[in-house]
């Protein structure tokens, strides 16, 4: 028997974790970590086969997976003072690997310009905006800050409660279908991170 869900959006589920990167007391990028579900893992895995964790196989796959990615705008929003924060055009690093039947995307997620963090507030989203896929992170616990910022720095993660209506259309829709642009699905199923820094 066929679960109607199986069928309805979001088809992929992609669990996240994030680690601030900074230097000289300055935020330059999002390190993240993302674990794909098995059906979305599957073809990726096919195509890797046997290849050994560092192969060109799993390099070349990782390109392609990170250009899609990038052509998304990192599928993600930063802001600060209700301005957006521009991304680099290139991550400095990124990898593709397995976890059992899990595909994992590792990769820097760069800031185009090194922002203070000091007495400074900063929020970001990453989502789908076609809610395609459902980009989450678990709890606090999936958000990461480096030691040097632990003392002075904190984390807050906020998950949206979408009304019924709203869940029951994107659970309506089919793999076929895409929801209107303007109506922003992804986004209002969006969690917001924010930084707050003494």
């Amino acid at each position: 028997m066929v679960m109607p869900q199986a069928w309805s959006h979001p088809h992929s589920f992609i669990a996240m974790q994030a680690t601030l990167v900074q230097q000289d007391d300055r935020l330059t990028g999002l390190k993240m970590h993302w674990v794909m579900d098995e059906i979305t893992s599957a073809d990726l895995l096919y195509d890797a086969g046997k290849a050994k964790p560092d192969s060109v196989v799993w390099k070349k796959l990782a390109a392609e997976v990170m250009a899609n990615v990038m052509a998304q705008h990192y599928f993600a929003e930063f802001w600060h003072k209700g301005k957006p924060v521009k991304f680099g055009n290139l991550p400095p690093e990124y990898r593709l690997s397995r976890e059992g039947n899990k595909a994992v995307l590792e990769f820097i997620l760069p800031l185009d310009e090194p922002q203070p963090l000091a007495g400074q507030r900063y929020t970001f989203s990453i989502f789908d905006p076609t809610y395609f896929v459902d980009m989450t992170f678990a709890s606090e616990q999936s958000l990461h800050l480096p030691p040097e910022l632990a003392q002075r720095c904190r984390l807050t993660l906020k998950t949206p409660n979408p009304n019924a209506s709203l869940q029951t259309y994107a659970l309506s829709l089919d793999k076929a279908d895409a929801p209107p642009a303007d109506m922003d699905l992804g986004r209002q199923f969006a969690q917001t991170v924010t930084l707050l820094c003494q």
